[in-house]
């Protein structure tokens, strides 16, 4: 039998890839590998097809270049692109060199913007208040958020997360609460229990 060949070899593993990253990705991001060994032919698999092109399609402008140039920058990343029907895309485009250092495939991905910049216009929309209304209401005690802002103050400091903080690492923070006087706030133990995940038990424990 005969040995299949480095390009071969890279060609086959970098399928596997596409098939991985397509199937994690989908289905707003297009997955196209490209043999760009054969220029005229050089789509070889297509996942969450959003382009319409088809196995077999030639390369593209970029995939040419970097055919004919090893020196081309390997990994061009996040850069601005559309789709043939006038989508807006975000596009990154990886080369694959051989053990020669000259280019053999180039892995693609393209994410279609026009989903996420829908869904962040209704988010916004969602999550917009009238600032201009007669009522300035809070559901929570008073002094709540001055807790939770000194908790992420806190844990920004030592490089954590106030959900991460060990035990005594919340020693510490129970003792700078109060210190500047935060734990005396109503229902503070509550407060920082929950924007902690802990239970009031291991809050009063840690403020001993």
């Amino acid at each position: 039998m005969k040995k299949p060949s480095e390009h071969q070899n890279l060609l086959a593993q970098m399928q596997q890839v596409a098939d991985g990253l397509g199937k994690t990705l989908a289905p707003f991001c297009e997955v196209v590998l490209h043999d760009l060994t054969q220029p005229e032919h050089a789509i070889l698999a297509i996942h969450n097809n959003l382009s319409g092109r088809e196995v077999g399609a030639p390369a593209t402008e970029l995939g040419l270049a970097r055919a004919a140039d090893p020196a081309f920058e390997q990994v061009i990343a996040n850069y601005p692109n559309t789709f043939p029907d006038g989508r807006l895309a975000k596009s990154t485009s990886i080369g694959i060199k051989d053990s020669e250092g000259k280019y053999v495939a180039a892995l693609c991905l393209n994410v279609d913007l026009t989903v996420f910049r829908s869904l962040n216009t209704m988010l916004t929309q969602f999550g917009s208040v009238d600032t201009a209304a007669a009522v300035n209401e809070t559901m929570a005690p008073a002094g709540a958020d001055a807790i939770r802002q000194r908790i992420d103050q806190f844990a920004a400091r030592i490089g954590s997360t106030p959900r991460a903080l060990k035990a005594d690492e919340r020693k510490a923070l129970m003792r700078e609460l109060k210190e500047c006087g935060l734990s005396e706030v109503r229902r503070a133990m509550d407060i920082v229990a929950a924007y902690l995940n802990v239970s009031r038990a291991t809050v009063y424990n840690d403020a001993r």
